[in-house]
């Protein structure tokens, strides 16, 4: 049957049925029939699938309500912390609600021990970070208690931008310019208004002006990276870098695998069990999960993962390093604090 034709017996057994219980008195349309044009309906609704499985473009337009996601008001872009968890949503392996999904993973090879999170958030206000202190200070504390404290599901060191206040870097948080100098030598993370990522090798200053040119929002920046994966391509990385770039450390990297979907990736190291890893085994490590952006952050001691107010790694807070900053997920379902 004609592609349209199937469209027009579809969408008149819809109007038949919604119909029904106008045209005909309650009772005269037994269970069996009923049940029959149903399933004669839904074998139509079926064929007009799109062959990737994917919902059809009659789903999509006449039925949009039909597999609509529970919606819930964004969090404001500020320094605000997230929604409270709902602590029955916390399992051993991650946390699931209606506008957040965390799945977390250990894999232990080659002497190194890879914490990996998963994360899929409905809207781009849920990825977040958080301040010791008021923008630009050198106030420093705890990634574990600024976590509690701004209810994450989910949190890890940023780049430690106190460390050195006087450093040429461009650092936004939340929306808030913090420094605006382009460092010719390092890379630059950039996180928009859609909740994408964004890599600038060397802080390209015409990148970086193309960008919001182009008419992005910058919530965050982070000067540090290097830059391990842009745009899907495993980027060739300076064995010159700052932080040690050819050593087995610690580190810590974020990526992005597709709209609102992000990998958070702790490599263990200085410890018995795991001797931690190069730049470049981490930009391959990312590159082998799917990532079409990535980027280091601050590791050694810096390198912390924190999940349901505990450490998702070998670490206790007697052995945390106080920082100025995190990156965080908050949860939309919850209540307000």
């Amino acid at each position: 049957m004609p592609r349209i034709l199937r469209f027009l017996c579809l969408a008149l057994s819809l109007m038949l049925i919604l119909s029904l219980p106008f045209l005909i008195p309650s009772g005269a349309m037994v269970d069996s029939a009923q049940a029959s044009l149903l399933e004669e309906t839904d074998d139509l609704y079926d064929e007009w699938e799109d062959d990737d499985g994917s919902s059809s473009l009659l789903e999509r337009l006449l039925l949009p309500s039909a597999r609509a996601e529970s919606s819930f008001e964004p969090l404001p872009m500020d320094f605000s912390g997230g929604r409270l968890p709902i602590y029955e949503s916390f399992s051993l392996d991650g946390y699931q609600d209606d506008s957040i999904t965390l799945k977390l993973e250990t894999i232990d090879s080659d002497n190194v021990m890879w914490r990996i999170a998963r994360v899929k958030i409905s809207d781009p206000s849920q990825l977040r970070t958080g301040l010791a202190g008021s923008p630009g200070s050198k106030r420093v504390a705890l990634i574990s208690s600024m976590a509690r404290k701004n209810n994450a599901i989910i949190a890890i060191n940023a780049n430690y931008m106190a460390n050195d206040p006087a450093k040429t870097s461009f650092e936004y948080r939340m929306g808030e310019k913090i420094r605006a100098k382009l460092n010719k030598t390092k890379d630059l993370l950039i996180t928009d208004e859609n909740g994408d990522l964004h890599v600038f090798v060397k802080s390209s200053k015409d990148e970086v002006k193309a960008f919001t040119d182009s008419g992005h929002t910058i919530v965050n920046a982070f000067t540090f990276g290097p830059a391990l994966i842009k745009d899907g391509s495993l980027l060739e990385l300076d064995s010159n870098y700052s932080y040690n770039p050819n050593g087995k450390e610690p580190r810590m990297a974020i990526g992005q695998t597709g709209p609102l979907e992000y990998v958070l990736v702790l490599a263990e190291g200085r410890t018995a069990d795991s001797e931690g890893v190069t730049h470049q085994k981490l930009a391959e490590f990312m590159m082998e999960l799917g990532c079409l952006q990535a980027f280091n952050l601050d590791g050694g001691n810096s390198a912390t993962m924190v999940f349901n107010e505990g450490y998702y790694q070998h670490k206790t807070e007697g052995n945390e390093r106080a920082q100025s900053d995190m990156i965080y997920f908050a949860t939309l379902a919850g209540a307000a604090q």
